[in-house]
């Protein structure tokens, strides 16, 4: 089963056209024929079942058959990551941080960044693959750039941590957590979060974990913790 991505899909509609991209991909790629019929989410928990009533590979028309809403998890998980310096490792986190299961996702821009500008538009087509792949009703929101200093001045959660190399004491990031509650993880640069930007953090109320013995890249930080949040709430 395919599921295919429709944004403004809901209730009240019947019959609907998806736009020229996905148009062609499900009548050129998928060679979808008038009389399929296919699951479509709109990314905010409905999943459609529809009909195709024109496979023009132009404007694919539809008409919806039945719906089913999809709960949102009892948790918010906002993962906070420095882009790595090859954006196709960034681009690698996103996916399987949406396939795992995330809700919001921050690019930081650090002292240490070495990479500052990004294309979002792009950013944004990995995670929209990546929930219709992994079949999830409900499409991450990516979030723009923010800079380490903006960020903090924002509300935050109870449960904030930040996961740094220093060689400060940290508890495990597994240890710190519980279940059912919303949480947030900063994940540094390559060259990590400097020392004053760890001070800021722990000052702002953010604390210190650890994901291991290992010393990990950006990319893989950042899904490992959005892993560990996933397994203590489905635990």
């Amino acid at each position: 089963m395919n599921y295919f991505y429709h944004p403004t899909l809901d209730g009240s509609v019947t019959q609907f056209a998806f736009n020229p991209e996905e148009s062609r991909h499900i009548v050129k790629v998928l060679r979808k024929r008038e009389g399929d019929v296919m699951h479509i989410t709109n990314g905010k928990g409905d999943i459609f079942r529809a009909e195709i009533l024109e496979a023009n590979p132009k404007r694919c028309m539809g008409r919806i058959r039945d719906a089913r809403r999809v709960h949102p998890k009892r948790f918010h998980l906002h993962m906070v990551v420095a882009p790595t310096k090859k954006t196709d490792r960034f681009e690698w986190f996103l996916e399987k941080a949406t396939e795992i299961g995330v809700n919001e996702i921050t690019p930081l821009i650090c002292a240490h960044s070495e990479r500052r500008a990004l294309s979002m538009d792009r950013l944004q087509r990995v995670v929209q693959e990546a929930m219709k792949q992994s079949l999830r009703a409900y499409l991450p929101q990516l979030n723009p750039s923010q800079s380490f200093a903006d960020f903090l001045k924002q509300p935050q959660p109870t449960l904030k941590f930040i996961a740094h190399c220093q060689e400060d004491e940290k508890v495990e990031l597994k240890r710190r957590l519980a279940a059912d509650q919303d949480v947030v993880v900063l994940i540094g640069p390559e060259g990590d979060f400097s020392p004053e930007e760890i001070q800021q953090a722990e000052d702002a109320g953010f604390l210190p974990v650890s994901l291991g013995e290992s010393r990990l890249r950006t990319e893989t930080a950042a899904l490992v913790a959005c892993t560990v949040v996933n397994l203590i709430n489905h635990g």
